[in-house]
C-alpha cells in the first residue's frame, strides 16, 4: 500500500461536490473509496468515515421534513445542516494534510 495524502485530501473535499450537484458529494468519495480501499493506506478508514457522514447527514435532513411543517424548527436544523456539510469536510481536509485524525461529531456508524 501506498501513502497518498493528497487523495485522503481530495476525498475529503469531494464532499463539497454536494453544495454543487447535489449528490456527488456522496458518489465520488464512494468510488474513490471503493476503488482506492486496497491501494492507498487509510483509505479505508477516511472512506467510511466520510460515507458514514455523508449518509447522517441525509438522514438528518430528513428528520428536518416533519419539523419544518410542524414547528417551522426545521428550516434553522437545515441551516446548520448546511453549516456543518460545508466547514467540517474542509476542517478535516486540513486535518488529513497535516497528518491528523479527521473526526466527524454526531455521525452514525454505519460502515465499520
Amino acid at each position: 500500500m501506498r501513502e497518498d495524502k493528497q487523495l485522503l485530501v481530495i476525498t475529503h473535499l469531494s464532499q463539497l461536490l454536494d453544495l454543487v450537484t447535489g449528490i456527488g458529494g456522496f458518489i465520488v468519495p464512494l468510488v474513490l473509496w471503493l476503488t482506492q480501499k486496497d491501494k492507498v493506506a487509510g483509505m479505508d478508514m477516511h472512506g467510511k468515515m466520510i460515507l458514514n457522514f455523508q449518509i447522517s447527514l441525509f438522514i438528518y435532513s430528513i428528520l428536518c421534513i416533519p419539523l419544518i411543517i410542524l414547528l417551522g424548527l426545521g428550516i434553522i436544523l437545515l441551516i446548520i445542516i448546511g453549516l456543518v456539510a460545508l466547514i467540517l469536510p474542509i476542517m478535516n481536509a486540513i486535518k488529513v494534510s497535516n497528518g491528523e485524525m479527521p473526526y466527524y461529531p454526531l455521525t452514525i456508524q454505519f460502515l465499520k
